[in-house]
């Protein structure tokens, strides 16, 4: 019993409760130094035993502090933390971090952008020489930000926007939390997000997202371009930005969708990109001398002649001009 009592004095300091302060390293979208007001945080001490898992740490003013709190160790020794932010829920998968492992495990990125979270980590360690100045947390970015602009400088058409799609990226993937590496799963599918109030574009490229600041995040990887010459219908799930679009002429005429009976669909472009983690990808698409091909999952209408993979415009219309000679008829009048 007296052996007992010792070893609880030396594992509990009774000074300052461990807390953190938090930043990020980079802004996003999503999570920043300035709106991060909660955090995630798994224990390990020198033993490799979890002191605590997943616990939730708020913002305290200058700190992050937990209820209930939990304190360092009397005898020095360092633990080591793992946080992160948002919550295991919010993420999805299955994250786990104890001594044997410590990953996030199938990871998928909401398919509706609208509702894609960043997701940002750290590794620190600390002891009780950490109590008045709390452990610095500087958080990093794991998945990549991606924003779509938009802009038209003929003014003989007219692009109304309605919604953006990111094509067939990798899905899902595992993090690890030590290496801070991703490893990806073969799982390909789409993001996108649409909107009810149409974004006319014109000459200042502008983001065609639904709201301000509201981009994808998505996994770390190195896309594969959609073949669109010689996989029209993309059986492959090569990688393309789509535009949900309304084309016009000036004088009012259709150009594309020529049948449809919402008057918009869906235009594509493939992309090649090697998206690493922590960047803000920003694709900007112009309208000004084409647009684009037809989407390769195009729903084939048999009121138009249009076929996933075709150009949506031709080359520019022009003429070759020449006028023939004056015949000459001569006309005698006797006056």
């Amino acid at each position: 019993m007296v052996s007992c009592s010792e070893e609880n004095v030396l594992d509990t300091n009774k000074g300052n409760a461990i807390d953190f302060r938090a930043a990020m390293g980079t802004r996003a979208q999503e999570t920043n130094t300035a709106n991060m007001s909660s955090i995630y945080v798994t224990a390990l001490d020198a033993r490799n035993e979890n002191l605590f898992s997943d616990q939730l740490f708020s913002k305290n003013g200058n700190f992050f502090t937990s209820t209930p709190a939990y304190y360092w160790p009397g005898d020095g020794s360092t633990l080591t933390f793992y946080a992160y932010s948002p919550s295991k829920t919010d993420l999805g998968g299955t994250l786990t971090i104890t001594s044997a492992t410590k990953k996030l495990t199938d990871f998928s990125p909401a398919t509706d952008i609208s509702n894609q979270k960043d997701f940002v980590t750290i590794k620190a360690t600390g002891n009780k020489t950490n109590e008045t100045s709390g452990v610095q947390l500087q958080f990093e970015h794991r998945l990549v930000q991606i924003e779509v602009k938009a802009k038209n400088t003929n003014e003989g058409y007219q692009y109304k926007v309605k919604g953006v799609r990111i094509g067939m990226p990798v899905s899902k993937g595992t993090f690890d939390f030590d290496a801070n590496t991703w490893t990806l799963n073969s799982e390909k599918t789409n993001y996108e997000v649409t909107y009810e109030t149409e974004r006319m574009l014109n000459g200042m490229p502008a983001s065609i997202m639904k709201t301000d600041d509201d981009n994808a995040m998505l996994i770390p990887q190195q896309l594969t371009a959609w073949a669109a010459a010689t996989d029209k219908t993309n059986v492959a799930k090569g990688a393309y930005l789509a535009v949900k679009v309304k084309i016009t002429t000036k004088a009012g005429a259709h150009v594309y969708p020529v049948a449809n009976g919402g008057d918009y669909d869906w235009v594509a472009v493939p992309i090649e990109t090697n998206w690493v983690a922590g960047n803000k990808y920003v694709y900007t698409l112009d309208f000004s001398n084409g647009a684009g091909k037809v989407d390769p999952e195009k729903v084939v209408d048999p009121d138009d002649n249009y076929q996933p993979g075709d150009d949506i415009l031709g080359g520019a219309i022009k003429f070759t001009v020449s006028v023939t000679d004056w015949t000459e008829k001569a006309e005698d009048i006797n006056m």
